[in-house]
């Protein structure tokens, strides 16, 4: 019989197989964080074009039609609803018949029109910021009662500062829309590159509940109980005296009775909550939007580290960052404060 020498096989060892698959552990726990910065830069990137995008569109309606669409109620159509055409949605525009009511019933259950389902229920990608992970579809309800959903936003219209009384927008506010507002470019004094236009928040977690949001930027807004509707003029009186430049740390939680996680809940009905932002609060702000009887305090708010984006009257956008002095923040909001402002770095 002839023998035959045992054949040499080449291989990995056990422990180089391992040593190996630990290497590349070790590259993907480095590359990982660049992979997801690289992603978070290009949705910052995406999100500012957005608010550009509405701000531009904001100012060929007022070239269009010498004013920018105001707040006309909360059961009426948004700002955001009026500038479709200028957007390239003029295909979604023209499903919307602005001759309809969009919420019928009675004001205590008031839901939306079936006839205008289709816009209610359509998504405008234009209107989200891609580093908002919630949901952006809100179930809801139609008049006719079939069951369907409203489509989210992120980007809100300025109603001014939020300080005196210009959080209720159904008067006379210092910011660029306000209830009937029809304001232009001429009612701006402080300068259309140093007023604020639109900012971003971030969607509602669609919960209501006795706490706020349990982490990440608040998506909840708080209800501010015990205020009753001024009779002499705008805003809103507690035991008697007009609230005015409130200290919300102190209010926050003792006048709290709720939460509501619908901020940000649908672009087409002109509600406060769902599409409008004043600067009362600073971007981020450490506690929740906080609402008073449909008016209130909403802040910027954003998934995007530090701060918040802005566009302002010029058609610019800017970050503005989380540690802004309040001052120059309010200041920012107002058309016609008349300050003179060096802009943050």
């Amino acid at each position: 019989m002839k023998y035959h020498p045992p054949t040499n096989r080449s291989g990995f060892t056990l422990v180089e197989l391992l040593v190996v698959i630990a290497i590349i552990g070790v590259l993907v726990g480095l590359l990982l964080p660049a992979v997801q910065a690289a992603r978070e830069a290009a949705r910052r990137m995406s999100c500012s074009n957005n608010l550009k995008q509405l701000a531009l569109a904001t100012h060929n309606y007022e070239s269009s039609f010498r004013v920018i669409p105001a707040m006309t109620g909360s059961s009426d159509f948004s700002v955001q609803a009026r500038i479709l055409p200028f957007i390239e949605q003029a295909g979604l525009s023209e499903l919307i018949n602005f001759e309809l009511p969009l919420l019928t019933g009675p004001p205590w259950r008031a839901r939306f029109n079936p006839a205008l389902k289709e816009a209610v229920e359509t998504v405008v990608p234009t209107f989200l910021c891609p580093s908002d992970p919630g949901d952006v579809r809100f179930g809801t309800t139609f008049a006719d009662s079939s069951n369907g959903f409203t489509a989210g936003l992120n980007y809100m219209y300025s109603y001014g500062s939020g300080t005196g009384t210009n959080y209720d927008h159904n008067y006379k506010t210092d910011g660029m829309v306000w209830t009937n507002s029809w304001a232009g470019f001429k009612h701006c004094l402080d300068g259309t590159s140093q007023t604020v236009l639109l900012a971003e928040t971030v969607l509602g977690d669609q919960m209501n509940a006795s706490e706020p949001s349990p982490s990440g930027p608040h998506r909840r807004i708080a209800n501010w109980r015990g205020s009753r509707r001024n009779p002499n003029g705008p805003g809103f009186t507690m035991g008697g005296t007009l609230i005015e430049n409130p200290e919300l740390d102190s209010v926050f939680p003792s006048q709290i009775s709720s939460y509501r996680g619908n901020r940000g809940s649908t672009w087409i009905r002109g509600v406060p909550y769902a599409t409008v932002i004043n600067g009362y609060m600073t971007p981020n702000f450490r506690i929740p939007d906080i609402g008073l009887h449909g008016r209130g305090f909403y802040a910027a708010r954003s998934h995007h580290t530090g701060g918040a984006h802005h566009a302002m009257l010029d058609g610019s956008v800017q970050f503005i960052t989380d540690s802004i002095n309040r001052d120059i923040y309010h200041a920012l909001f107002t058309r016609n404060g008349k300050e003179v402002l060096e802009w943050p770095n």
